[in-house]
């Protein structure tokens, strides 16, 4: 004998209690045809056994059906009749009853199966369930003796993960039963979502209640979410009057409806029937999932024990002799082996826990065009396929209930292309987050990306932020407007010399030029040539070469300019006194020799200052990013700040003596003082480089650069006009006043 448990009615309707009397046994209503049809394929698979010649030859199966009528008192009720019947009394001596059951089939409900098999369990009754899918079912500590034709749970949340991921459907909506089945895939469900990065929408996860389903606020719920694609976890009991109730709202909001079921068998027809009169649940033979897997659970229990009436010793856990007084417990180890493919071609074992092979039919409902819904295959979802692909989809056959008749998307937040990162919007699930760009000097090149790399030294982020690229290299060079001014006016400083000195040469026996020692003259004009061609070294992309000459050479041009202003303004003043009778010797101790010599030896210290820095701490070329981030400005490094400071610092001694020496000289009587234009010059000298160390220290890159070349040129160019404009201006258009005397004073 075999039992089985179905849903026959789907409302239990529970006797008013009354304490005065026996109480009454609750009673059924509301016929569920679809149940009825899975108990007569009971009875079918059933008879087929018996007709079987090559399956239980000479034993004849019986069965007992019990109606559960979802509801769990009902359901456990039943499973106890099944086991040691009704009746209320019994004879120790004489057994009297019906037959005892090898095995039940049932319960389609999970939270039936878990109540009934903790006691079933107990004396190893096996029960072979053909819907009862929560994966909590798997435990073989606690149920032992359990088995289904169904996927567990787990392959199924899993098959429902398999979709959401080849949609790309990231934000979903989570409905379920409040029942253990419910329950458990919803926990199974959100763990698999999140493993894939995806996440479930709702503030709150609505739980169905069979007996208080508020359908009001469910509908409320699901208008009020952003998400388009919602996922239920139900018996299918508790569909019918949500279905009901909210076909209209269900249509118009979601696009499409999937359903993951297990796999249907196809029914063989003579092709004598007349489907015209046959247009019932019950006559319905297009979907016939769970009777199918009825089917399986009646055929794996006449499996096991036809291989238990083959049993052989030794080769099982108990002597082969037992089996003539037939115990269910002794059925469990060959259910546990049962190994065999239906008249349909599909392979039924259990593997370890009892559990069927993860295999599921993706449904579609679509909408027929009398407006009624009809469910279409279109796809499998089958761990085990040996081609390696979990699910097959045909896309074709999918129905969108779109304009474009495409799959919408449903995420909270789109994907962040390269060039940003993600960052998790507070109180929100970890798939709703905004898009930040990456910081300057930083990268992504990965959609999606958590943090932003930052740039090697040398590299910065592009306009997109998705890759390094070099940085600029700035320089002051010849080609930048700047470069292009600096070396104009340097070339023209230079040629202003080359006339000043082509002017002096051909009036050199002229008064003015002869005055204060023209060689002099000549001296300072090459030494000021000098300080403008030397800017063109602080120009053009640094080279070791020009970071070690660009400085000695300023230095030393400078101090060749300054020690020649210097004796100059000295030989004024030893003419001022050779002219009075006290003085006469001075001339003798100060004459071109001496003044030769001065100039060479105060030019000779700061040679030697720009020897002992160059050896020591040689200036080089330098890549600095600390300007700019996104620049590197290409510099040259003064090496030693002490040797620089030394050679500014000399510059600086020098012409302050040159100054303060022609101030004091200023008012000598000569009508052509020298000491007046030398005075202004220093003063014009002294102003330009105290501006420049300020300006010097705090312009960045290659302006620092350009500050020092206008210091240089400012400088040169004050020299110049200060001291050799009014002697070119009288040469040129007054050469009637140079005369000797008129240089004396003594002209009218």
């Amino acid at each position: 004998m075999i039992g089985g448990l179905f849903a026959f009615h789907l409302i239990t309707v529970f006797p008013e209690i009354n304490f005065k009397r026996e109480p009454e046994q609750t009673h059924c209503e509301r016929f569920y045809m679809a149940s009825f049809q899975q108990a007569q394929t009971m009875v079918y698979a059933i008879n087929e056994i018996n007709n079987n010649s090559d399956l239980l030859p000479n034993i004849t199966l019986g069965y007992h059906l019990y109606d559960n009528c979802v509801k769990l008192g009902v359901a456990f009720r039943s499973a106890t009749a099944l086991v040691s019947g009704t009746e209320e009394s019994f004879n120790v001596f004489n057994c009297t009853g019906p037959p005892p059951i090898i095995g039940i089939v049932g319960d389609p409900g999970s939270t039936h199966c878990i109540a009934i098999s903790s006691v079933l369990g107990l004396f190893r009754i096996p029960m072979v369930s053909y819907y009862a899918t929560c994966s909590c079912l798997s435990d073989r500590s606690k149920y032992p003796s359990f088995f289904r034709t169904i996927p567990s749970d787990a392959f199924q949340v899993r098959a429902m993960v398999q979709i959401l991921k080849h949609f790309g459907w990231t934000w979903v909506g989570l409905l379920y039963s409040d029942d253990d089945y419910g329950i458990n895939a919803a926990q199974s469900f959100q763990k698999e979502v999140q493993l894939f990065g995806g996440c479930v929408s709702f503030s709150e996860i609505l739980p169905l209640d069979n007996n208080h389903m508020d359908i009001q606020r469910i509908v409320q719920v699901l208008q009020a979410s952003t998400a388009i694609v919602v996922v239920v976890f139900s018996t299918e009991a508790y569909l019918f009057p949500l279905m009901d109730e909210v076909r209209i709202f269900w249509e118009n909001m979601f696009e499409c409806s999937f359903d993951t079921v297990g796999r249907k068998g196809e029914t063989m027809c003579t092709g004598q029937e007349d489907m015209r009169t046959t247009n019932t649940p019950y006559t319905d033979v297009s979907e016939l999932r769970a009777s199918y897997n009825v089917y399986k659970a009646v055929y794996a229990l006449a499996h096991a024990l036809h291989d238990l009436m083959q049993c052989e010793e030794g080769k099982g856990p108990f002597s082969c002799d037992d089996i003539t007084n037939l115990k269910p417990w002794q059925l469990v180890h060959y259910l546990q082996k049962v190994n065999f493919t239906t008249g349909f071609g599909d392979h039924v074992s259990f593997d370890e826990n009892g559990d069927a092979l993860a295999i599921y039919d993706v449904m579609n409902w679509q909408a027929s065009s009398d407006g009624s819904i009809v469910v279409h295959t279109v796809g499998v979802v089958d761990e085990g396929a040996s081609t390696g692909k979990v699910l097959t989809l045909e896309e074709d056959a999918i129905y969108w209930n779109t304009a474009t008749n495409k799959p919408a998307r449903s995420v909270c937040s789109e994907s962040c292309p390269p060039g940003t990162r993600r960052t998790r919007r507070k109180g929100l699930p970890v798939c709703c987050f905004d898009c930040l760009p990456c910081a300057d000097g930083a990268i992504s090149t990965l959609p999606d990306s958590i943090e932003c790399m930052v740039c090697p030294d040398e590299f910065w982020s592009s306009p997109k932020k998705d890759q390094c690229v070099p940085k600029d290299v700035e320089f002051l060079s010849y080609g930048d407007p700047l470069g292009i001014s600096l070396t104009t006016a340097s070339l023209l400083g230079s040629c202003i010399c080359s006339a000043v000195v082509v002017i002096f040469a051909h009036h050199r026996h002229t008064p003015v030029v002869r005055a204060n020692n023209s060689e002099l003259s000549f001296l300072l004009l090459v030494s000021l040539k000098l300080c403008f061609l030397c800017v063109l070294l602080f120009i053009g992309r640094p080279q070791v070469w020009t970071c070690q000459l660009r400085h000695a050479v300023f230095g030393i041009s400078f101090v060749l300019c300054i020690s020649s202003i210097l004796v100059k303004t000295m030989v004024v003043i030893a003419v001022f006194k050779a002219s009075r009778p006290e003085g006469k010797s001075a001339m003798k101790w100060f004459g071109s020799h001496q003044q030769r010599c001065t100039v060479l030896f105060l030019t000779a210290l700061q040679v030697v200052i720009c020897a002992v820095w160059l050896s020591n701490a040689s200036p080089k070329p330098h890549k600095n990013n600390q300007y700019i981030n996104s620049k590197i400005v290409y510099e040259c490094t003064i090496g030693s700040v002490v040797g620089f400071s030394m050679l500014l610092g000399y510059i600086g001694i020098l012409a302050a003596v040159s100054f303060l020496l022609a101030f004091l000289a200023r008012n000598l009587p000569d009508h052509f003082n020298e000491a007046k234009f030398i005075t202004f010059s220093m003063l014009i000298f002294c102003a330009v480089w105290i501006a420049f160390v300020p300006a010097y220290v705090s312009s960045p890159g290659k302006y620092a650069v350009a500050v020092e070349i206008f210091a240089i040129l400012a400088s040169s160019f004050g020299l110049l006009a200060a001291i050799f404009a009014p002697k070119c201006y009288i040469i040129i258009l007054h050469p009637e006043r140079n005369t000797k005397k008129a240089i004396m004073g003594r002209a009218t």
